[in-house]
């Protein structure tokens, strides 16, 4: 049963053993918010001058070629990384709390195993219920709350954190989470004329020289929000350089294995709130002085969020007898190859809203297929992209454009079944499921996503063993969002009861 091996694992968290020897490394785990992996530099943006920060980084560690998130949304995807368990198994699939999880989380583990643990940015959706038992919560220094669009911020987040954990006498766990580029993006809000923003990126970027992705489209407004975000990974990269800084300036950097990774793809159509290539691919860069060798670049492996929990355990020497639907790649790190590292497995359950509308899906080096059972033709898809000037035009010129009207039908309507050659298509334009030339393909990937769903007991597989019975789909989806919408009734009902508490009082 999946909630015993779950209340199993946090059992045996107390019987967990930290190995002895050389000093442990301290851990900087760094993590930006809404950011394509094509928008770095070294992963092949097209702007030039968005990272330098970063890709100073990547040139002085090891960066992966195909690294992958679980999910394309903030909340459940971020519980996969810090429980090392897909969400269907960590039972944080929204953006609700679970107060008694019966697993325990990486912050958990590394202060099991002799670590101070620190965390800026992000912090309510970083665990499954806030607050959380970190050693500090570096949100509000001094008295004062740090403003999270502010790379100044970050700067003073991470040396304070650093300070911490030399007087507690412990190396530290420090997971910093910059803000950017998720919306509201530098200098804008809506439609309206760009707003003086006192948060300034280093680099400005015009409208006219951005460019445009290939799941998007040619147009005015669309530029001019591209620009705003990429305004704003320059501003997140920023960040990444004030906190690299810190670091250097405590004199532990040597020390210190240093981590980035994007949460999921950019806050547009077709990217966040998706399992599109572009929603999960994500830079991946780890620096380990001494260890790594500079300018290294593993494009062999496929790697995935779900694996980062084992592997900061096996880079802190701290052995557990907790289970991990992900597993370590600590050899990777150390220049050697693993084996069954050719495909990722990602899920997508509920967004912010309580909108359920689950997806698996499963990606090697060339294909992705997509499993959509709440696809009926009328179920209308609930992203957090529909807020977007992108997604506005889209239904703007929908109304006289037939190709773009197609192209909305299917963002809002999708169909069962997915399946794209993303080496030659990554933007996924082509919709393979009914080529005669890929069926052998479809075949072989749709029995190795039942596989997994049948070694890691996910729920969705009712609905897709019954694939071809949509009643069946529907019932199963119906259900979900039924549950999803008592959550939220019962989430409000508490927050009206808080409000009207605290105006007595």
């Amino acid at each position: 049963m999946p909630y015993l091996r779950k209340l199993l694992s946090l059992v045996t968290l107390l019987f967990s053993t930290t190995l002895t020897g050389a000093e442990k490394p301290s851990i900087l785990f760094i993590t930006i918010d809404d950011m394509s992996c094509d928008s770095v530099g070294v992963y092949g943006s097209k702007l030039r001058g968005t990272t330098p920060n970063m890709d100073t980084l990547a040139k002085q560690g090891l960066r992966f070629q195909y690294a992958h998130v679980q999910v394309g949304n903030c909340m459940p995807g971020r519980n996969v990384m810090y429980s090392g368990l897909y969400s269907h198994n960590n039972r944080m699939e929204g953006f609700y709390q679970i107060k008694d999880p019966h697993y325990p989380h990486l912050s958990d583990l590394m202060q099991s195993g002799g670590y101070f643990t620190a965390i800026f940015g992000k912090v309510a959706h970083s665990t499954p219920y806030t607050p959380y038992a970190w050693s500090l919560n570096l949100d509000v220094i001094d008295g004062k709350k740090l403003h999270v669009k502010d790379p100044v911020s970050y700067g003073l987040a991470t040396r304070r954190g650093i300070q911490a954990s030399k007087d507690a006498g412990k190396p530290f766990y420090l997971n910093v989470n910059v803000s950017d580029p998720h919306k509201p993006f530098y200098g804008m809000r809506g439609r309206q004329e760009p707003y003086d923003d006192p948060y300034k990126p280093s680099k400005f970027f015009t409208p006219e020289e951005v460019p445009i992705p290939g799941f998007l489209f040619e147009d005015p407004e669309v530029r001019l929000e591209l620009a705003h975000y990429y305004m704003s990974v320059r501003r997140a990269d920023d960040a990444v350089g004030q906190i690299l800084r810190a670091l250097d300036e405590s004199g532990q950097a040597d020390n210190t294995v240093v981590m980035l990774i994007a949460d999921h793809g950019m806050p547009l159509p077709w990217a966040k709130t998706a399992l599109y290539h572009h929603s999960t691919h994500t830079p991946w860069i780890v620096r380990w002085p001494g260890k790594i060798k500079p300018g290294t670049v593993d494009d062999q492996h496929m790697i995935s969020a779900v694996d980062l929990t084992p592997t900061l355990l096996d880079v802190a020497g701290i052995k557990t007898k907790s289970t991990f639907d992900g597993r370590t790649f600590f050899p990777l790190l150390e220049g050697k190859t693993q084996n069954n590292r050719a495909q990722v497995f990602k899920e997508y359950n509920e967004n912010s809203g309580a909108g359920r509308h689950p997806i698996r899906g499963i990606q090697n080096k060339r294909f992705l297929y997509l499993f959509n059972p709440w696809s009926d033709g009328e179920n209308k898809f609930k992203t957090a992209t529909t807020g977007t000037l992108s997604y506005k035009r889209m239904n703007e010129i929908a109304e006289t454009d037939p190709v773009m009207a197609e192209r909305l039908r299917f963002f809002n309507y999708r169909s069962v079944e997915e399946l794209y050659d993303v080496k030659k298509d990554p933007n996924c334009l082509n919709n393979l499921i009914n080529h005669p030339d890929y069926q052998k393909t479809l075949n072989n990937l749709r029995k190795s996503l039942g596989n997994w769903m049948v070694k890691t007991e996910d729920h969705a597989l009712e609905a897709f063993e019954n694939r071809k019975k949509p009643e069946a789909m529907y019932g199963y989806v119906a259900r979900l969002q039924v549950e999803a919408n008592q959550r939220m009734a019962a989430r409000r009902k508490a927050q009206r009861e808080a409000a009207a508490a605290k105006k007595k009082s």
